[in-house]
């Protein structure tokens, strides 16, 4: 384990959020289905296989690989507006506005995103959250610049109060690029930093876990790879974030940390179409409250009061 120092969190129930855009449970699918044509070590030795269709649900000691219902009883493929705020403020928002929208906040769910939000709901509980993500210096021109088109995570870390990262955060080790290396920063952005091994920036997620009662981490790549918006190489990216998640699961310590990594909808798992897909989202659990977490959520919507439920002294009855 790493050394982890507390920092006398409020929590007794610590959670690592990992939100990964873009990915379902798909098809055994050695062609079509990256997970199976490249394989993936998060799966396959952490948890001892590959979810599918036919095969959805995995589990280790203290952990669980399983689907979660991002079509929620509306017709039509889900989309990255109303999944996200589903996950984020713990509605089902395409029931509320009658369809799937995306990739940005429908305008009626912008104030149920900032008085909502899975952020605002910890400061509120006297709770310590921290969004993990950086951005750099053209995101904050273009919000300077009286834009505000922000997604569901950027519109519920601001409107909370809270404070973005910045690439002096990622230089001084506090923050976390959303492609966790820092590579495409420093090729399509001009910035000189330190590429990062995935496993050192596991450590900075960890590092944030002991000094906060929820942190979170935002990775979209896979969505953008899904859609054939990326020209980067699959395998390699692909490899980046199973390095990353692995030594996540691999050096957090199960008992005294929870960690839900969980998606907005499908599209990753299936690149034999450039559009989402209707399969269910995936989801894994591990660590203290593991098993809790997997028999709680169902639907999108079960996601943040889920978590919300661990921050108490007793847990509901299931």
């Amino acid at each position: 384990m790493w050394n982890q120092k507390s920092n006398k969190t409020n929590n007794l129930n610590p959670v690592i959020l990992l939100f990964i855009d873009g990915v379902g449970i798909g098809k055994r699918d050695s062609e079509n289905n990256p997970f199976f044509k490249y394989g993936f070590k998060t799966f396959s030795q952490f948890f001892g296989g590959i979810p599918s269709i036919d095969n959805p649900v995995l589990y280790r000691e203290n952990g669980f690989i399983f689907p979660v219902d991002a079509r929620m009883g509306v017709e039509g493929f889900p989309q990255s507006g109303t999944g996200q705020t589903s996950i984020f403020c713990g509605i089902n928002a395409p029931l509320l506005v009658g369809k799937h929208f995306g990739p940005y906040p429908y305008s009626t769910l912008i104030p149920v995103i900032k008085d909502q939000n899975i952020f605002h709901e910890f400061i509120l509980r006297d709770k310590k959250a921290y969004f993990i993500n950086a951005y750099p210096q053209i995101f904050f021109d273009y919000i300077n610049s009286g834009k505000s088109r922000l997604s569901v995570t950027t519109l519920s870390v601001t409107s909370s109060g809270l404070r973005l990262n910045s690439v002096s955060d990622v230089r001084k080790g506090r923050a976390l690029t959303a492609e966790i290396t820092n590579e495409r920063w420093n090729t399509k952005l001009g910035y000189h930093l330190p590429v990062l091994k995935p496993s050192l920036a596991a450590k900075r997620l960890l590092r944030a876990a002991s000094r906060n009662d929820l942190v979170v981490y935002e990775y979209f790549l896979t969505d953008h790879l899904g859609h054939g918006r990326y020209e980067g190489n699959i395998e390699k990216t692909l490899n980046t974030l199973d390095d990353f998640l692995l030594a996540v699961f691999t050096k957090i310590d199960p008992e005294k940390y929870t960690i839900l990594l969980c998606s907005d909808h499908g599209n990753f798992e299936d690149l034999s179409v450039k559009t989402h897909t209707n399969n269910p989202s995936l989801a894994i659990s591990y660590g203290k409250h593991a098993e809790y977490l997997f028999r709680k959520i169902k639907n999108l919507s079960d996601i943040k009061s889920s978590i919300l439920d661990l921050q108490g002294k007793n847990l509901n009855p299931l």
